[in-house]
């Protein structure tokens, strides 16, 4: 069976929205490094609505020499959306009814799913038990106000697997499941 890797930035405050506002002053080759493997090793990339509406609307259209543009337009992606009637950027498909039993299916058809931002969509693998490593880049800042991973509550039980500090004070923490 396959394997779901989720990544996201994240402050020390647990927030996890809008980091185009507050983690570029951290990104460096390290970082890139980091998500640059996570996605060139996932064989499919899974997302929520709202991420793929917003990916769909910028990377078709952006510059075609960015290899970047390239990887995002040409990967498999599947979106996982009650709401969506159609997933129309090139190679997409959509994850609807039984979520968990068809994200079963996919994890058995593909060795490496990835998630890319989706928060919700995240949150809810990770209290399904379906995340195998959840990645996080812990930035050394407080934001504040916004978005956070969990909602007050919440119980997800990990385990460390590995934790990489990175010379801008960012770390990288990999957890998988807490051994039952």
């Amino acid at each position: 069976m396959g394997v779901i890797k989720s990544a996201l930035f994240i402050s020390l405050d647990g927030v996890i929205e809008a980091p185009e506002t507050w983690h570029f002053p951290y990104f460096n080759d390290e970082m890139g490094a980091v998500v640059g493997e996570l996605m060139t090793e996932s064989d499919a990339t899974l997302l929520g609505r709202r991420t793929y509406e917003e990916f769909a609307a910028y990377w078709p259209s952006a510059d075609p020499d960015d290899p970047t543009t390239t990887a995002m337009n040409g990967a498999r992606k599947y979106v996982v959306s009650g709401s969506l009637a159609e997933a129309a950027w090139e190679n997409s498909g959509l994850v609807q009814g039984d979520v968990r039993a068809e994200i079963l299916r996919l994890k058995e058809r593909h060795g490496q799913l990835g998630t890319t931002g989706s928060a919700t969509l995240v949150r809810w693998l990770l209290e399904q038990g379906l995340v195998d490593e959840l990645h996080l880049l812990v930035h050394p800042l407080v934001v504040g106000k916004g978005k956070k991973l969990f909602a007050d509550g919440a119980s997800v039980p990990l385990a460390l697997r590995s934790a990489t500090p990175f010379t801008t004070g960012v770390v990288h923490l990999v957890y998988g499941p807490a051994a039952e």
